[in-house]
């Protein structure tokens, strides 16, 4: 039953996390399928570049809530079902998967940032915390939101381990889920980062297709 119970929940996770907000918001409110302007990528920076600032908060929110609430569900509820906290965290990596690789459009997701932040708000509140305050910091500073997020990215494994013993205790389960986003996620970013060497990346609030110019050459 444990096993059963186990596999369903992981499978419910990916479905849910496979729900691209981006797009059904979009078109929701009568706006251009975000895949197919700017850089292409169904999340809530691209969906700003519409215009509609409300599309886009209101992406980001669901996009986050997606992945909180298939861990904060398992985690508040799955002990009474035998669900430990291996499955909490596998729950966690299916629904950030979910947004990845979406089985309800075609497996083209968006990049995650928003959906890991929701699942490390679930897993780890503090540490949820901690990182969006890395990701708004960098994204004040510099206006660059792939830049915030892959700082972001790479801060969450370091914070995770580095506060072990402090603000938390760390698992293992945890740890592995953590690290695995974080990994995906530079991945997901690999242009973003050849971009942002050359001067070419985009900054917030950027129309369609626009980028900033290359920075001068040293």
């Amino acid at each position: 039953m444990t096993s059963w119970t186990a596999v369903l929940a992981v499978v419910l996770a990916y479905a849910i996390g496979s729900l691209s907000f981006a797009v059904l918001v979009s078109r929701l409110m009568g706006l251009a399928d975000p895949r197919t302007y700017g850089s292409g990528n169904p999340g809530a920076t691209n969906v700003l570049r519409s215009g509609s600032k409300a599309a886009a908060a209101l992406t980001l929110l669901l996009d986050a809530a997606k992945g909180w609430l298939p861990v904060w569900g398992v985690a508040r509820w799955g002990a009474a079902w035998g669900l430990g906290e291996g499955v909490v965290a596998a729950v966690g990596l299916a629904a950030f998967l979910g947004h990845l690789f979406p089985v309800f459009f075609r497996f083209r997701g968006g990049k995650g940032v928003a959906t890991a932040a929701g699942v490390l708000l679930a897993l780890q509140p503090w540490l949820g915390l901690l990182v969006i305050g890395t990701w708004i910091a960098v994204a004040l500073t510099t206006r660059y939101s792939s830049l915030a997020a892959i700082v972001a990215a790479v801060a969450a494994p370091l914070l995770y381990g580095l506060l072990d013993g402090t603000l938390w205790d760390a698992r293992g389960p945890l740890g592995f889920t953590v690290a695995a986003m974080t990994l995906l996620l530079l991945w997901r970013h690999a242009g973003n980062i050849q971009r942002l060497l050359a001067g070419q990346e985009s900054r917030i609030g950027q129309r369609k297709g626009a980028a900033s110019p290359p920075g001068p050459r040293h």
